[in-house]
Formats: C-alpha cells, structure tokens, sequence
C-alpha cells in the first residue's frame, strides 16, 4: 500500500480499522481534527480526490490510490490558497478548531453550491462565529484593517496574530505534538446513577497485551476538592474525589486505566469487574430536597462548604428588601408564572483533554485544554502535595470553552497516571464522554412575581429560583447567587426578595456556562416586564425606560453583598435601547407569508458585572528586545475569545509601536506570575489591566533612559513611532536596548491587576419572529443587538463575539437539549441527536455599539465575549408571545413545544 497525502507518497501503512482522519494524524497532519468521530461536526474535513469528506468515517485503506489533500496541502506551492487568503481577510474563525475543516469545504464549492450556504456547508459546524464572517469569506470580504501607525492599534479592528497559522494548520492545538512513549488513558465509568463499589476485579483486565496500569479510588489521593476552578476556593463546595467508591452520575469515572494504546485501554476497560451496592437515585431537584429524600453527600457538612448535606442542598440564599407581598397587595398590575431552562451542553469542538509527563527535573508538565492553567497548577499541587514549583499547567490553542473549561475534568486523572507510570500520558475524551461526564448549564425552575403602579414604575420584584447542580456542587453557589444578582439588580424597585436552592441530584454535573446563571433567570423577569407592559398598554421599551437602573442608581438585589465594588464605569444602556428600538422600527424586507403566519416582536435587556466578585488577579510583564520590538507575557488564554489580539493591541497602543512588534507569551505557569483565568469576563477586564500596567510602567523606563542619556528632563520625553523623543532629540527602541545592554540594565515593565473595582456592561437584544399557527414552525424575521463595550478595542473582533453568543444562545433557544431519561442517563450523547446550529440555522444579527468610555476597564473598554448570549432566550420568549398572545414559559422553542398551545387557540 501507499498513499499520496499532499502530494506526497508515504509507505506507511494503517493498522486495520483505523480510520483516515487517525491515520492522516499519525502521520503529522494536525489540521485534521477530531470532534467528534461521527460524521457531525466537519472538523476533520480533508479533500479526497478534490471532494471533501469527514476523515473520521472513511476507512484509511480506502484511500489508497487516491489524492488526499489536508489543510496544509491546499495552498499547494507554499503560499496561501485563495480560500485562506479569504478567511483572513474576512477573519472568518475566533477559536479555529473548525476553521481547516470549514476552508476545505468552502474551497471545493461550485458556483452552484454557493448559491445556497446552507445546504452546502450542513456538514461543517462552527460553535465560536455565528458564521456572518464565514459567508464574509465566500463572498470575498474585507474585515480587517491590515495595518494601522505606530501607537495607534487600540480600538482598530486588527486581525488575530495566529491568523496564518490557523488558516494554514500550523496553529498547535492540545494534541497537535507527537511523544515518544506516550501512553494512553481510558476510563471506566458507572453504569448506574447512584451506587457504592463494593469490590474491583482487575485480574483480567491485567492480562490485556500493553497494559501499564489500573487505577482506581484505592490508587488516588482522598483529598476532598471540586471541580469547579475560582481564585477563591470557599466559592465551592469541596465534595469531589480524583476517584471515588461512591458514584453518583451515570457516567462517573471508577477506573483509568493505562495503555500503549488507545485500544488496549478500551479492551482492558471492558475487562474489569465491579461490584456495586446499587443505591436508591434522585433524579428530580423538588423529589431531592423534600424530606426523607435519600442522601447523596451525607458524610458533608458546612466545613466543606455544602450548605445542607441532609436536604441535598449545596447552596441555598433566601433575602428581601421592603415588603414585596404587600407591594404586591396594592400594585396597579401584577404578573406571576413559572419558568423552566433545560440542561445544554457547551459543546466546545475540541473536547477536555491532555498531555502529561514527568520531566528530568521531577516538574510534573500537564499540556491541556483549560481557561484556568494557573488553577489548575495549584489544585494540583494541593491534591497531590507538591511544591507549586514542581507542577508546570500550560495550553496551546485551545479549541473553545464557553466556560465548559473553568473546571478540572482530565487533569487530575492524567497526573495521577504520569506520577504511577512515569511515563508521558494522554487522555482525550470522546465526544460522548463530554455530554455525560463533564458538565452542562444548570436546569433551573424560576417563579417570579412582578408588580407596578399605574404609571409603569415597579413595585415589587421577586424571584424563587430551583437549581439542578447534579451529582457535584461545582460552580452551583456562584451561579445561583449570580442567577438572582444582575437579572433584577438592573430594575430600580423598593421591595425585593430572592429565594434560592441549588440542590444536589444523581444526574450528570451542571457547571460554569457562558452567562453564568443569567440567561435562566431572565426568560422570567423579561417576561414579568413585559406582561406588566401589556396590561399598562405601555410599550415593552418604554417599560424598561422608566424602570432601568441609571448612574447614581443604586444595583441592589438581596441579600446584601459584602462586595460593593460594582460601579458605572460607563453607561450605555439607554443608547442600547435606542438603538435596538430604533433598528427594529426601520424600513427592512417584507416578508411574504400566508395568513396562517403570525408576526411579532421582542426585546430584553441584560445587565453584567465585568469580573466575579472577591477577586480575579492577573500579572503582565513586557520588556524591550535587542531589535526593539516587546515581549509581552501574559497568563491568560486564547480560545477564541479574542484576548491575543487585545493584549498586543493594547501595548502598542501604550507604547507607540505597531502590533506586530510585540511579541505574546501566554498561558503557560513556567512563564511566572500568576492570572486567575480566562472567565468571568475577564480576559481583557482584568488581564488587560494588567498589560496596560506594564506597558505604562516600561514607557516610564525608556522616557528615564533616555532623558538619562540626553541629560535632560523626562517631563520633555514622550513615546512616538517606535521611539523616545524629546524636542528634535529621538532615540529609536532600538538604540534604547543598545544602551541598556551597554549598561547591563534591561528594560521592562510589570503590571498587575487584582480585579476591584469592577464595572457593569449592558446588552439589548430584539426580534422579529414569525409562528406558524397551525404547525408551529418558528422563523427569525430579523434579529438586533446593541451592546455597552465601552471604547470598542476591536470592533470586528467585538462585533464576532456578539454575533457567536447570539448564535449560541439562539441554539438553546430553539432545539438543543440534553434529554436525561428516569434512571438519569443522558439520552442524546453525540451531535447527531443534540441539533447543534449550523450555517441554516442562524440568521444574521445587526450588532450596534453604544459609544461609551469606561473609566475602570483598560483605555476605556469593558468585556462583551459573555454578555450577549444572555438576553437572547428572553427577548425570544417576548417576541413569540407579541406573535401568539401565548406566553411559552420553557424553552427550547421547538414546533412540537408550540404546537399543542397553538392548536387549543387557534384550532386546525
């Protein structure tokens, strides 16, 4: 056998079985991904003979004598194929990890085949654009501005640094390297929901050719942790094993075991033999925390920081403000319902994974796929008792999280298996280990009751929230407590009162989710605000006018917070409203519907604290270079949220040099200092804080050295184009390094922020729909955002991040769902049957800054890579209400959802 990979012949030979995408991998073509290894998502496209396929489902002998193009190979001669070339000019991509598999269908499209994008591109998902850049690339737009003067980056939409790499495969992902004597890792986990191991037999198992090691509870630390990653540790509960005899998900893991190979781990795997005591299960929150419900954490108390271990609470809040009951007595309207948000998955295409290995050294080296490096290294450190000095946490690109990746899923288990074996280790979870094993958004049943006067002001604003935080407490306090904060902290109102449960359950764990909380609670309250409207005969806009919080307003929401932190670094909410109302009442295409259509439209608003509360810390350093360029160093990570970009821009801007001038270290412990993680909102809140920081404290170093030099005063010195000038005296950075070399003395800066004060960002989403009433289809007529970034740093790139997160949100809007049947298994583990949105599923969203400038944020911008997924359900939610007159209070909005309402109102 031989075959022809761009180009090239190569003798090897797949082993039998092995499908392309492996084999083409193995031979050191990275840009074949893998993301799910079932035909769905497109990531592991290559050209076969000119035509794309998914490599994940064609056998690799089956190319044999045929041509095999992979990314790397499409530009042929070395430079960059036109299709390349135009997704860098449109920066078609924010994470990337779609973005080979994306140009190489694009490439092999026809006239024809472009007439309709939907159709044509149903076999290459996109989790991170929203795919408005992706058509910009077909249709050969320019969205970047290639280069701007010296000092003047900030607020330009400048392309991603790893642009090149991306569009051409060369961008490392987690398992984009090759390593002698790497073994893998699989694991074993519980068939049943809730059960105790009683005994494990490994001997067959241990029979299994290649085998190194099996790994059980018996084999791992017992020290109590969770999951969930904050700089504060008292944010969650510690409730959670490396391994556990316990199992309490269906799904958990009971076993690693250790292979020369992927294979040989699976075999050995389906050797072991486990005993279980089978335990009665809990799969409902209210069954959970009634009295004499079975326990799931009995042996945790508040000292491990769960709430009510005997009533399956791990995180309870109760408050009010006024009188909310007897405000409600006496308001002019009211409005009560209940609301329920389902469990969606982050579906981020690169799943949880990585790498690790002792070094000659003894450092512990983990390469993995994680927002959280540096707590990862000290969760670590602490589960294993080494010196924080002695573990090494670093990422490559990384293939999207969505908050998904602010938790520590692989990481334990792989330094578990480096320190047993000693030998480098590997674990890659399957796309169906994602849905069942690592985390999801919290389900939440939200009862809110809502009163106003009879000039439209609220009266009374209440709000009792039920959270699913499944088997573990990761992450179910903050979120919860954040659930309640913002959603009615932006409504001026005298009485307020919040009641709040996170209760344990036998299902899989929920987690950090992008909007934190918010999006569950603001199906209610937007809606509460708008029935209220209604029964007022006020318009929803005008409703939010009167009632939004304004600067001097206090944020308030019960209990009281011990953080007073949050202030108006810049308001724009009532340019957000104008604009969306605005945009929603021009002129635009009619649509040309039947009668049986019916139309309506929609808005909410959402309110975001920048940073989480009780700290986010971040350092930088930057230091001048011999060739006067910058090293800029940085903790925090690029997974499509745009912080490379950011970060450099704001040091040339700083000091007065062009992008490509500084160089970015990023996202690797060994690199020193310390930053929180790329959550939260604070990748650039905090982190570019932090660079700024460093960038003013280095320009400060190169006016003193060179008035130093010129024996003059450094009040005369200002940065411009690339040097230090002082009347008609200049002096280039690079005879700047010269002189601090000559004098032994480099020239750095370093910066840090720790978080506090925090600021608020604002977002307004609208829509158009259209319902059918007799069948319940759902289409978006029209869809507008206004967002408050404060001063825009990039606006292509911001205008990306709003578009994604309205996509992204639109998908749990309208069809994705985890089905979790009555044993607490997840129904729908793979794509196929979890409809993520695809090019035809997304309309293009208008996207409209306030202009605003924040005085906390990083040369006066704030965060928006979170914020616009949250109001997105909400605003749904009121638009097929204006459309029907019914009030749909859980989504997914799915035609067979609608449907039954329908039809008792209106009839066949």
């Amino acid at each position: 056998m031989s075959f022809e990979v761009n180009g090239t012949t190569f003798p090897q030979e797949p082993r039998a079985g092995q499908c392309l995408r492996t084999f083409l991998r193995e031979l050191g073509h990275f840009g074949v991904k893998k993301g799910c290894d079932a035909g769905d998502c497109g990531a592991c496209t290559v050209l076969l003979d000119g035509e794309p396929v998914h490599s994940c489902l064609i056998p690799a002998f089956r190319a044999e004598g045929r041509a095999v193009t992979t990314i790397e190979g499409l530009d042929g001669d070395g430079g960059a194929h036109p299709m390349q070339q135009a997704f860098l000019d449109a920066q078609g991509f924010q994470c990337g990890f779609c973005t080979a598999g994306m140009i190489l269908t694009c490439a092999s499209l026809n006239q024809a085949q472009r007439t309709d994008l939907g159709v044509a591109l149903k076999g290459n998902i996109c989790r991170c654009t929203g795919y408005r850049a992706i058509e910009d690339a077909l249709l050969g737009k320019t969205n970047i501005e290639e280069s701007v003067e010296a000092g003047a980056a900030f607020g330009r939409s400048l392309p991603a640094p790893a642009g090149p790499d991306v569009v051409r495969g060369k961008a490392r992902y987690t398992f984009d390297t090759q390593i002698d004597g790497l073994l893998h890792i699989k694991l074993l986990r519980s068939p049943h929901a809730y059960a105790r191991i009683v005994a494990i037999d490994k001997s067959e198992a241990l029979g299994v050719p290649g085998l190194h090691a099996v790994l059980t509870h018996e084999d791992a630390p017992t020290t109590l942790m969770s999951t969930a990653r904050h700089e504060k540790d008292w944010m969650d509960p510690e409730d959670t094993r490396v391994l556990d005899e316990i199992v309490r998900f269906i799904g958990q893991k009971v076993a690693a075991v250790v292979a020369d190979s992927e294979a040989a781990a699976e075999d050995a795997c389906r050797r072991l033999k486990i005993d279980y005591e089978v335990l009665p299960a809990l799969i409902d929150p209210e069954i959970a925390m009634a009295p004499g419900a079975p326990i799931i954490h009995p042996d945790r108390t508040t000292a491990n920081r769960v709430a009510d271990a005997q009533r399956n609470l791990a995180a309870e809040t109760h408050g009010e403000f006024g009188d909310v009951a007897a405000a409600l007595a006496t308001s002019a309207v009211t409005f009560e319902g209940t609301f329920h948000s389902h469990r969606v998955q982050h579906a981020a295409l690169e799943t949880h994974g990585g790498l690790a290995w002792l070094d000659a050294s003894g450092v512990l080296n983990v390469r993995t796929s994680t927002q959280v490096p540096f707590l990862t290294r000290r969760a670590l450190s602490d589960i294993f008792e080494l010196p924080m000095d002695k573990v090494r946490v670093f990422c490559e690109r990384v293939g999207g999280g969505f908050g998904g990746k602010q938790e520590m899923f692989v990481e334990d288990i792989l330094a578990l298996a480096a320190r047993k074996t000693g030998r480098p280790v590997k674990l890659e979870l399957t796309r169906e280990e994602q849905f069942i094993a690592t985390s999801t958004r919290h389900p939440m049943r939200v009862h809110v009751k809502a009163g106003a006067d009879a000039d439209g002001k609220l009266t009374a604003l209440q709000l009792d929230v039920l959270s699913n935080t499944g088997a573990y407490g990761n992450h179910a306090g903050p979120v919860m407590f954040h659930s309640l904060a913002e959603s009615i902290s932006v409504y001026n109102c005298p009485n307020k009162r919040v009641d709040g449960c996170a209760v344990y359950t036998n299902t899989v764990p929920a987690g950090a989710f992008r909007g934190y909380g918010l999006p569950q609670t603001l199906i209610a309250v937007e809606a509460a605000i708008d029935e209220l409207a209604k029964q007022l005969g006020i318009s929803p806009y005008e409703m939010r006018r009167r009632n939004v919080v304004k600067p001097g307003d206090p944020m308030v929401s019960p209990p009281p917070s011990e953080f007073q932190d949050v202030f108006y670094g810049s308001y724009g909410l009532d340019q957000c409203l104008d604009l969306v109302e605005r945009a929603m009442q021009a002129d635009g295409p009619q649509p040309d519907l039947s009668p049986e259509w019916l139309i309506g439209d929609g808005v909410a608003l959402t309110m975001i604290d920048t940073v989480p509360p009780a700290g986010h810390l971040a350092d930088a350093t930057v230091a001048l270079n011999e060739d006067g360029g910058f090293d800029l160093t940085v903790g925090t990570v690029e997974f499509g949220n745009g912080t490379s970009t950011v970060h450099r821009q704001i040091a040339a801007t700083t000091l007065a040099t062009t992008v490509d001038r500084i160089r970015l270290l990023q996202s690797d412990t060994a690199h020193g200092g310390h930053d929180t993680g790329a959550y939260g909102s604070a990748g650039m809140f905090v982190a570019g804080k932090a660079t700024h920081a460093a960038a003013v404290q280095l320009a400060t170093e190169l006016k003193a050295a060179a008035a130093g030099a010129w024996l003059c005063d450094v009040g005369s010195c200002t940065l411009e184009s690339e040097a230090v000038v002082s009347g008609v005296r200049r002096m280039s950075f690079v005879e700047l390094a010269k002189l601090a070399r000559e004098r032994g003395q480099p020239l750095a800066g370093a910066g840090n922020s720790g978080g506090t004060p925090r600021s608020v960002g604002f977002n307004v989403q609208g829509f158009r729909v259209a319902v059918n009433k007799g069948t319940g289809e759902l289409r978006i007529l029209r869809s507008v955002h206004a967002a408050d970034a404060g001063v825009v740093a990039n606006p292509m790139q911001c205008r990306g991040q709003v578009e994604g997160g309205v996509a992204q949100a639109l998908g749990a809007a309208l069809y994705e769902e985890m089905v979790i049947d009555a044993d607490g298994r997840v129904a729908n583990p793979k794509f196929r049957d979890y409809h993520l949105p695809s090019f035809a599923d997304v309309p293009r969203t208008e996207v409209f800054f306030a202009e605003t400038s924040d005085t906390i944020g990083p040369l006066g911008a704030k965060s928006m890579s979170e914020s616009p997924y949250n109001p997105v359900a909400a605003a749904l939610g009121n638009a097929i209400a204006d459309a029907t007159g019914i009030r749909f209070t859980a989504p997914p909005f799915k035609p067979d959802r609608l449907f039954p309402a329908l039809h008792e109102k209106f009839g066949n």
